[in-house]
């Protein structure tokens, strides 16, 4: 027995859980549909207001009518008991207590006052408006505590009105409810003493509000039912109404959304001359001037990238010249005077620079017109790592730099364009070296089951708030009076950017004033791979609380710190 009890608790318990998460997925459904859409907003809150309104007002008729109801029974009733009060009064004066039958009496009377058939019937033309009625008729003693005569259901009569009527000539009302054979009844009570007669006697009409309720029940069906119909019909027109407004809108915002998505040629159907009308051909203007606006953009994109491309190889020819000069005359630089020698090596290192900035601006060109390809292969990432730290070492010379590399032991292979890679970290080494303030410089290199990460860190000045907005802007410095080490163009962080986005990766910054920063690059180890995650955390774990500034295209869902302390890493240091 009690383990049947226990197994009904336990259904219980999951049934209820069960109902519970119906009613919680149901709620969260209609708050979407809540959210997204005006129309059930605008029909819902209506029929809300209507209902409101609707339930005030059949209140309000339903009091007003009962109240209307009563007051003609109350009228009648009043009529009528005073005529039978009257009819009494005449039968009963003279009636000596001590010498006649009073019980005999007040039946005679009793029987006049209901003397047309059956007891509870209107009698005459008068009590018609009334209604039926039940006539009580009783005689006590002068100080009420005797046992009472009467003729009629005197038991019916509330005691409170007996008492009411005892002490008072005037006529006493009440309302009661008597419990009959065929169930309960509502009687509408007045009572009253009856005028002349020698003994202190009293009348009681009861009149049945029956009829009454009946009216009132009737009342209270067509009022709800009238107002749920009415609810609907209004919830109906309102939808209706909210449709002509919300369907053009909707197709607005259709129309708005292929428009920014690049269909550039979507315009809005006018119909009318209504608000609707103006709105939809106001859209249509604002689209006609975006794309016009876009196609002149567009055409000056082109001009500027051609030109760009132009210029580049144009200078070539003219950079070959001077090159050969150039290597000519510093190859004799020693017979050159100490002044002259100095200029042949100051021009050959400009002209170095000169080349170097054509050839990023034609890669830059070529990046912009969307020619560039990817030559992926499967490489091992530490390779390109130690490669372009070993060329960054060349590049800055004699140094108090240290760049250390932080390299898992075991192979690291991704399907990556070697190239692009090596100059992404060259870059980044690059720049990190210029802004290191002397102190080392960390190539962190991780994985895990689907992308390879890159961080190069450094313990420099780093970067004012809001400068890491701009780092991946083309020809932008943090300091153009800084003295540079390297020589850079002002364009490898735009290419890196680029390239990175080639590979359907991300290179990311972090920067803290005082604390260096951290370049991050992402890569997927194969191609086919969407990026989710990276297997560095950003900022990096030696950093103090600072924001990321997300250069690439998508963030990551999520990072943690843990991936970089669970790798296993090999230190080179030179």
């Amino acid at each position: 027995m009690t383990s049947l009890l226990a197994r009904c608790v336990r259904w219980g318990e999951r049934q209820a859980r069960r109902v519970l998460t119906l009613a919680r997925h149901r709620w969260v459904a209609f708050g979407v549909v809540w959210r997204s859409s005006l129309q059930v907003r605008v029909v819902v809150s209506t029929l809300a207001l209507c209902s409101a309104v609707v339930f005030v007002l059949g209140m309000v008729l339903e009091n007003e009518i009962t109240n209307k109801l009563l007051a003609a029974k109350q009228d009648a009733a009043d009529t009528q008991f005073a005529t039978s009060l009257r009819t009494a009064g005449t039968a009963l004066r003279g009636v000596n207590p001590g010498s006649d039958n009073v019980s005999a009496r007040l039946q005679t009377v009793w029987n006049s006052l209901t003397s047309s058939g059956t007891t509870g019937q209107a009698t005459t033309t008068t009590t018609a408006s009334a209604g039926a009625f039940e006539a009580v008729l009783a005689y006590t003693s002068q100080d009420g505590t005797g046992a009472a005569t009467v003729a009629g259901p005197y038991g019916d009569v509330p005691a409170a009105l007996r008492q009411a009527v005892l002490g008072s000539t005037q006529a006493q009302t009440q309302i009661t409810t008597v419990t009959r054979d065929n169930g309960a009844v509502t009687f509408l009570v007045i009572g009253g003493q009856v005028a002349g007669a020698a003994a202190p006697m009293q009348l009681y009409l009861l009149f049945p509000l029956t009829p009454e309720q009946h009216i009132i029940g009737v009342v209270q069906g067509t009022l709800v039912a009238g107002g749920i119909v009415l609810v609907l019909l209004l919830a109906s027109i309102t939808n209706l109404v909210v449709r002509q407004v919300v369907r053009p809108v909707r197709r607005a915002a259709e129309i708005a959304e292929r428009f920014a998505a690049g269909h550039l040629d979507e315009r809005v159907r006018v119909v009318g001359e209504d608000d609707v009308a103006r709105l939809a051909q106001s859209y249509n203007q604002m689209a006609e001037s975006i794309q016009e606006k876009i196609r002149q953009l567009e055409e000056f994109g082109q001009l500027q990238r051609r030109f760009s491309s132009d210029v580049s190889h144009e200078l070539r020819t003219p950079l070959t010249t001077v090159r050969m000069a150039a290597d000519v005359l510093h190859a004799s630089r020693d017979q050159f005077p100490s002044g002259l020698a100095r200029s042949t090596e100051l021009m050959v290192d400009e002209l170095d620079r000169f080349e170097e900035l054509l050839g990023d601006l034609l890669e830059i060109s070529r990046l912009d017109a969307g020619v560039e390809e990817l030559a992926a292969e499967q490489v091992d990432v530490r390779g390109l790592a130690r490669s372009a730290a070993a060329s960054v070492r060349g590049i800055v010379g004699p140094t108090t730099t240290e760049i250390e590399l932080y390299l898992p032991e075991s192979e690291v292979t991704a399907e990556v364009d070697a190239r692009r890679v090596e100059r992404i970290l060259r870059n980044l080494l690059a720049n990190a070296v210029d802004h290191g303030e002397g102190l080392p410089v960390r190539l962190t290199v991780a994985a895990d089951a689907d992308a390879v990460a890159l961080a190069v860190r450094d313990y420099g000045v780093g970067l004012r708030p809001g400068e890491e907005e701009l780092v991946f802007n083309r020809f932008w410095r943090a300091d153009p009076s800084r003295n540079r080490r390297t020589g850079g163009t002002g364009l490898g962080l735009a290419i890196s950017l680029e390239d990175a986005r080639l590979h359907g990766g991300w290179l990311e910054a972090w920067s803290e004033l005082g604390h260096g920063a951290c370049f991050r690059l992402t890569l997927p180890r194969r191609r086919d791979v969407e990026l989710e995650t990276s297997p560095l955390p950003l900022p990096p774990l030696d950093a103090p609380t600072a924001s990321v500034v997300r250069s690439a295209d998508q963030p990551p869902a999520s990072e943690t710190a843990e991936a970089q302390a669970d790798t296993v890493v090999t230190l080179e240091v030179r």
